[in-house]
């Protein structure tokens, strides 16, 4: 569908640290960020099958939700313009006079954007509604739904039987409900909720059958450091050690609060002796634009 996609360029990172070593616990990273520039990380995963099922059904248009720094708006774009469709994108907040990064990028890549209220965001059906078109094909904001979990029920491809903890940054909990799809039993699934005060687990539990809901999950939300995309000092500074210790690039949205997360529970003894983590890197890289020239080291 997309030629550029190449997921041989997905490999696996093990970190090296005596916090770990000396615990017998393995940290491996999932670097599913590597597979393409742009359509980065989970989002082909969560966006695969709504592609798919688009064009299976001859619509000519993608519709999507997000913000100005949206990894799934760009992702969007992107792709579509591979896939050889035309795309909207449906942006929170009123339009300002510098695009950001992303949205620019978007329109380059020849999404239409419209721009609404955050209130009139907040209910993505009114907005279905008022904006009708029958060559438009709806996805909804981070790929959330049943096409977006089986997609990313795929990245468990490259996660074998012997990783007890597979741990991942959570949005709309689209990945991490694909997998808990993908688990084994004896696996257990930690989402790292990188958003304050907004509970995911019933919107995850919506995705899964009775079956996937006897699986071992659990979502934590004390990792968001302030909220949705909010970086303290603290954090960038994490985001700088993390790069130099072990060459691994974060973003300021996810994977540095997830990185972090992994990293605490580690050292709170949150995992048994002779665990073996895997940490989903979602990509996402893009967000880090947002940020003043040379605020990072990569």
């Amino acid at each position: 569908m997309i030629s550029s996609i190449d997921l041989n360029k997905i490999f696996v990172q093990t970190l090296k640290d005596d916090l770990w070593i000396n615990k017998s616990i393995v940290v491996d990273v999932l670097r599913i960020d590597e597979l393409h520039p742009v359509i980065s990380g989970n989002k082909w995963f969560k966006l695969k099958y709504y592609l798919k099922d688009a064009l299976d059904k001859g619509f000519g248009t993608i519709v999507t939700f997000g913000g100005a720094y949206s990894n799934h708006i760009a992702a969007t774009a992107f792709a579509c313009k591979e896939a050889g469709l035309k795309s909207v994108g449906i942006i929170r907040g009123e339009e300002s006079k510098n695009l950001s990064h992303t949205l620019s990028q978007a329109r380059l890549d020849g999404m239409q954007l419209i721009f609404v209220s955050r209130n009139d965001f907040k209910n993505e059906k009114n907005i279905k509604t008022r904006l009708f078109n029958p060559d438009w094909y709806w996805i909804n904001t981070g790929g959330y739904g049943l096409n977006g979990a089986r997609g990313a029920a795929e990245i468990f491809n490259w996660i074998d039987d012997s990783h007890t903890h597979i741990i991942c940054a959570t949005g709309t909990g689209t990945m991490m409900a694909g997998l808990i799809k993908a688990a084994k039993n004896h696996q257990t699934i930690i989402g790292i909720n990188s958003m304050k005060n907004i509970e995911l687990i019933d919107d995850i539990k919506s995705l899964l059958c009775d079956e996937d809901l006897q699986k071992n999950f659990v979502l934590l939300n004390d990792y968001h450091f302030g909220g949705f995309a909010k970086h303290p000092v603290e954090l960038i500074n994490f985001m700088k050690d993390v790069w130099q210790q072990y060459q691994l690039p974060t973003d300021i949205v996810y994977t540095s609060k997830l990185i972090y997360g992994a990293f605490d529970l580690i050292e709170k003894n949150y995992f048994l002796e002779n665990s073996k983590l895997m940490i989903i890197h979602s990509g996402g890289l893009q967000g880090n634009l947002s940020l003043p020239l040379n605020s990072l080291p990569f």
